[in-house]
């Protein structure tokens, strides 16, 4: 990553990743559309080639999305005792609500924090 020879007021990356902001002004967005990332901060021009979330938000919406949906069939099981497609219709679309929203905002923010603590590519020190 470029040294940032610009002074921006500090931005809180995860209130600015949650609203998908740019890490640097947080005033540009970073996504185009609802999961791509723009190249470049609209504002301020930050390059957005120094993120790469990987596969990180995905454990992380998997664990938490899960948690959430098999809770909540868990307990209606439990409770109420419903028929299968009462289950299928009620936690098949907000499986997919939850999954989409949190992917959003969890790569927002673990796209900010790369930025705010500099992380860049693992190296092998030869030295």
């Amino acid at each position: 990553m470029h040294e940032d020879s610009a002074h921006y007021p500090p931005v809180d990356p995860v209130r600015a990743g949650i609203k998908g902001l740019c890490p640097r002004c947080g005033q540009g967005r970073l996504f185009n559309g609802l999961m791509t990332l723009r190249p470049a901060c609209t504002v301020c021009g930050l390059d957005y080639g120094f993120a790469e979330p990987g596969d990180g938000p995905v454990v992380f919406v998997a664990i938490l999305a899960g948690a959430i949906v098999l809770g909540g069939a868990l307990w209606l099981q439990a409770r109420f005792d419903p028929p299968l497609w009462v289950h299928f219709l009620l936690w098949t679309p907000l499986a997919a609500f939850v999954t989409l929203g949190l992917t959003r905002m969890i790569k927002g923010v673990l796209i900010d924090l790369q930025y705010r603590n500099k992380a860049g590519q693992g190296e092998i020190d030869r030295g």
